[in-house]
Formats: structure tokens, sequence, C-alpha cells
């Protein structure tokens, strides 16, 4: 439930990475690009602090990076289509495909997530799950997760991404195809 209580605001406080943190997460929600040129050399005098091992937030940076290349090209030219050869997609247009996991799930099931312009779709373990866009609140990114709540609070469906870039462009997806509703 870390995740839950960090999702909540409770997160460590006091320490340079953390407020670093902090700022990448305001950078990220914005889109800003002068935010994250900042956090590149913020993060550069963090290497030099003892005890700290930054490799996480060198990913975060990369992620955040890759993330405004993305949300540029889509502001100019739509979100991209992604071929992908899931019979599950259809006649739906694919905008994003990776592979996850289900860390909620008892079995924590291995698949892929694809994002097409109709709904959300998991691929993998013993069932698939399919939330459509209409049935969806705004979802929500915490660390390498997505997290898509249904409009009617019956379920909370949490996504592990493999990588920050991935987990970026999926919450950047899924708030398009959403719409932006909130619960």
């Amino acid at each position: 439930m870390h995740w839950l209580r960090q999702l909540l605001g409770s997160t460590r406080s006091g320490s340079a990475t953390a407020q670093w943190r902090q700022d990448w997460s305001a950078a990220a929600a914005a889109l800003d690009a002068a935010a994250a040129g900042a956090l590149r050399e913020r993060l550069a005098q963090l290497v030099s602090a003892p005890d700290d091992d930054l490799e996480i937030e060198r990913e975060m940076l990369d992620g955040l990076e890759q993330l405004l290349r993305f949300a540029a090209d889509a502001a100019a030219h739509g979100l991209p289509a992604v071929a992908t050869g899931h019979r599950v997609v259809g006649a739906d247009r694919c905008h994003f495909s990776a592979p996850v996991s289900m860390p909620d799930d008892p079995a924590q099931p291995s698949g892929r997530l694809l994002l097409t312009n109709t709904r959300a779709v998991f691929v993998g373990g013993s069932r698939g799950i399919t939330l459509p866009w209409h049935a969806v609140a705004q979802p929500v990114q915490n660390d390498r997760d997505l997290i898509l709540v249904r409009i009617d609070g019956a379920a909370l469906h949490r996504f592990r991404c493999n990588s920050y870039e991935d987990v970026l462009t999926a919450s950047f997806v899924a708030r398009r195809l959403a719409g932006g509703r909130r619960v």
C-alpha cells in the first residue's frame, strides 16, 4: 500500500531527491520542457550527494523527455496508430502497446496493455480485462503504475509498466482517450 500512500500525498520529505521527484511529477503533469531542463541540471548536482543512487531518477528524466517529444508529436499529428497483431483489438485503432503486470491481482499476471480508441485492454494471465473509455475516470500515473478507476467506483485496475517512458506515455494516451472525466 506504499503506492497508495504516495498517491495520496504522503512521501518522505526533507531530502533533495524527494524534492526532485516532486518537481519531476509536476513537470510530467504539466508537460513542462523548461522544467525538464532544470531537472537535468539538478540531477547532475545530486550525483555528488553521498549515498544517493540516482539510476531511477535518470530513467524518470529520460521518460519525461520522451514524453515531451511524444506529446509534441501527438499535438502536431494526433495520437499515433500502433500496429498490433492482437485479435482483441479487432477494428479498433491501437494507440499504445506495452508489456505490463498487475501487482494487485493475487496471481500477479504479466501481459500486454493495449490502449485503443475505444477501450483499454489487458491481455495476459488467466483472464483479460477490457475497460471502455466512457467507463474510466481520470487515469492516474504513480511511479511505474497506471491506475484506471471505473467511474462507478466498482473497480480499480493497476498496471505496472517496465519503464517510466511506458507509464508516462500510457498515462498521456489514457488521459487523452478517457476525455478528462473525473470521479
